[in-house]
């Protein structure tokens, strides 16, 4: 039971990254509209794969909330009806919570296929909950922290409703991000509580210090970087795809900002890097963490001085994602000994 349990933690933590990768293509592609209703996808639970499937249809059998597209407005069938001749606006409603009313077969599917991730990672997370149970007597943590990655994951849910119900409002966007990196963290401290054996640790308090510190940097790097992508957010609005070299016309403090944070962000995980080896603390992670810094150091500049290549912001967000992952995981490992570790 233990084993099969934390075989399917770590696989909802894998599929959660794969969420994350969705989205981040899903953003890179600007696809977020690709269905402009939630959770179905105008109107059905397989989107369509035409224009033409989304025209009215003559002597069709409509099911309520079918969505088609009549002079560039979405209109919602209110019940369901078999159409006729011609369409009856009687049987019909205006959709209301935007006025996207476009249909684009690769931006559908995207945002499709990102959602399926979202629901297959969900598989893994509700099967462990009802098997953390199991460990209510050795550990009662184990099965709040199951239910609450649970709840955590339908309100997850619910702010991608939101997110598509507002049109992309970018702050919006900003907090589902951040909520995905909390579920990744509630993921590794159930994954770092439900080991039988764990590899052992010199403690230091100035290094434990430092690891808390350099991952509060982390994430006000990542919050301003998200700032930073919400004005690209707009620019791509106001100037269209293809207009990259304009992108970065007129930047906020905030990009200046996190431009010059990075040099803190690494400089810190350098010294971090410098105090594992001179008191070999074995903290070998830290070697992925310096990768992983130099890798976002890396597809910054690529964005910012070669106007954006293809790919480059979707590995940007995912390898901050990584990054925070393995940073909380180091501070989980790098913690004070207890004098008694709860034995599963």
């Amino acid at each position: 039971m233990h084993k099969k349990f934390r075989t399917l933690v770590k696989t909802a933590l894998v599929l959660v990254y794969v969420v994350i990768i969705a989205g981040a293509v899903v953003r890179m592609t600007g696809s977020g509209m690709g269905c402009p209703d939630w959770p179905k996808c105008f109107g059905y639970y397989i989107p369509p794969t035409e224009a033409s499937e989304l025209e009215f249809k003559p002597h069709f059998e409509y099911k309520k909330g079918i969505v088609i597209i009549k002079d560039e407005a979405l209109l919602v069938a209110k019940s369901n009806f078999n159409s006729g001749d011609t369409l009856n606006l009687e049987h019909w409603e205006p959709y209301t919570k935007h006025d996207y009313a476009t249909y684009n077969p690769v931006h559908t599917w995207v945002e499709y296929i990102n959602r399926l991730s979202g629901a297959l990672s969900g598989i893994p997370i509700l099967i462990f909950t009802v098997m953390s149970f199991w460990f209510w007597r050795k550990n009662i943590w184990i099965p709040l922290l199951s239910v609450l990655i649970l709840f955590s994951m339908g309100f997850q849910a619910w702010l991608g409703k939101t997110v598509v119900d507002s049109n992309l409002s970018p702050y919006k966007i900003t907090i589902h991000m951040v909520m995905a990196l909390v579920i990744v963290a509630f993921i590794l401290y159930l994954i770092y509580i439900t080991k039988t054996e764990r590899k052992p640790f010199k403690y230091n308090a100035f290094f434990y210090k430092l690891l808390i510190f350099s991952l509060v940097l982390t994430l006000i790097q990542i919050v301003l970087g998200t700032q930073v992508r919400q004005f690209i957010d707009e620019q791509i609005k106001a100037l269209g795809y293809g207009t990259n070299a304009l992108w970065l016309n007129d930047a906020p403090i905030s990009f200046y900002i996190h431009r010059s944070f990075s040099i803190l962000v690494l400089a810190a995980n350098v010294l971090l890097l410098y105090i594992n080896k001179k008191h070999h603390l074995k903290h070998d992670k830290l070697n992925w963490v310096i990768l992983l810094l130099l890798l976002e150091t890396i597809t910054g500049i690529l964005m910012a001085n070669f106007d954006f290549p293809f790919g480059t912001q979707s590995l940007h967000i995912v390898l901050a994602s990584i990054l925070f992952g393995f940073q909380f995981y180091l501070i989980l490992e790098g913690s004070k000994p207890k004098n008694k570790i709860q034995s599963l």
